[in-house]
């Protein structure tokens, strides 16, 4: 029987990552691999798992901010580091002190940071950012509006060092005959500003543009660099969502929560906020140390998602509430307070995956994971 360490808390495979990288290092080939560790990767902890990717062969890391760079900068992680977001003018000399890479989120931005870079005598390291149908930041070129002349002139700022060229996909996930359509187009559009700009008589840099479904669906596009998120945790975003290749992936988060009590109820007794649950027969109710505000999803309260607790299903019954939640045990022998139930992941020869509570919430994996809040501790799991 595993034992508790906390009220809730999960454990973290970081050894897996290395098979789920040699997974994802099949499907594109010879490109290499960007690990995007943002949102304290995707709340499976930045710093242990850029260690992990490092070790794994990954030299090449993403974050959403500044303060993520400067958390893996102050960790001791010396390698290449993009931000992918918006950095404000306050934050910039981070950028020269810690040698951090920028996205240029626009043009206007591009000569801002020029601008400051030129009060420094320096250069300031950037990728540019070409927006081929996310419509979110970058320079447009698409087919309604082709920019190219604004690419060209961040490439030619005197005071940026323009070193890599990316855009991203908004529909890799989807097979059906219109998104592939669009998304075999981003890529023509992508290709076609780089081929420009070696006209122009510019090396574009370091190439990327695929994220962890354009790896799962487009495979070796021949850029220098992908991006996978969840792929190096051994997830997807949607278990449903059908792929145009066969993974084998490891997923290396478990969420666990104690039992606090069990206790009868009789028929005509109800559970939770709400009393939205009202037993039909004397029902087993065990209390469960775990609630919204660790990260499991309100939106799940009642609607048939179980945890796992001596190895059985147990449907939460009731709303979920900030710290804890209610399940039926009635079927489970023995069940006792300071039991472990688990949320995510296996016990005994039953699992749970992450995939069914974002089901249930309406939700990705993606927003589920990160959800984890932090007060939950990440531990590694013993053995690895």
């Amino acid at each position: 029987m595993l034992e508790s360490y906390s009220r809730s808390w999960t454990e973290i495979d970081y050894d897996a990552i290395e098979h789920n990288v040699r997974e994802i290092q099949r499907l594109v080939g010879k490109t290499k691999i960007m690990g995007i560790v943002k949102a304290n990767a995707y709340g499976h902890g930045d710093v242990e798992c850029t260690k992990a990717l490092k070790k794994a062969g990954v030299d090449f890391f993403g974050v959403s901010s500044v303060d993520e760079a400067l958390n893996l900068r102050y960790a001791g992680i010396k390698d290449p580091i993009l931000i992918l977001g918006y950095t404000p003018e306050e934050h910039f000399h981070y950028l020269i002190e810690e040698n951090l890479i920028q996205s240029l989120v626009s043009l206007e931005y591009a000569y801002k940071l020029d601008a400051y870079a030129n009060t420094q005598k320096t250069k300031i390291r950037c990728h540019c950012k070409v927006d081929t149908g996310m419509c979110r930041t970058g320079i447009i070129y698409q087919e309604q509006e082709k920019n190219m002349d604004a690419i060209l002139e961040e490439y030619r700022l005197s005071h940026l060092s323009v070193e890599g060229i990316f855009s991203h996909f908004p529909v890799s996930d989807d097979l059906q005959e219109d998104s592939v359509s669009f998304t075999k187009k981003q890529i023509e559009l992508f290709q076609e500003v780089c081929s420009q700009l070696v006209q122009a008589g510019i090396q574009p840099g370091i190439k990327h543009i695929q994220n962890s479904y354009g790896i799962l669906n487009y495979g070796d596009l021949g850029m220098d660099y992908c991006r996978p998120g969840l792929l190096y945790m051994g997830v997807t975003s949607d278990d449903s969502i059908p792929i145009a290749s066969d993974p084998d992936f490891i997923p290396i988060l478990s969420w666990y929560a104690n039992v606090s009590l069990v206790k009868w109820i009789q028929k005509g007794q109800t559970v939770s906020y709400g009393r939205h649950f009202c037993a039909q027969k004397p029902t087993k109710v065990a209390t469960i140390s775990v609630g919204y505000a660790d990260g499991l999803h309100r939106l799940v309260s009642n609607q048939g998602l179980c945890v796992l607790i001596h190895g059985k299903r147990c449907p939460i019954i009731g709303n979920v509430c900030m710290d804890q939640c209610m399940v039926d045990v009635t079927a489970v022998d023995e069940v006792k307070e300071g039991d472990v139930a688990v949320l995510i992941g296996r016990q005994e020869d039953q699992e749970v995956r992450v995939d069914e509570i974002s089901r249930i919430a309406k939700t990705i994996n993606n927003e589920t994971l990160s959800n984890i809040a932090s007060r939950v501790p990440r531990l590694r799991k013993r053995g690895s």
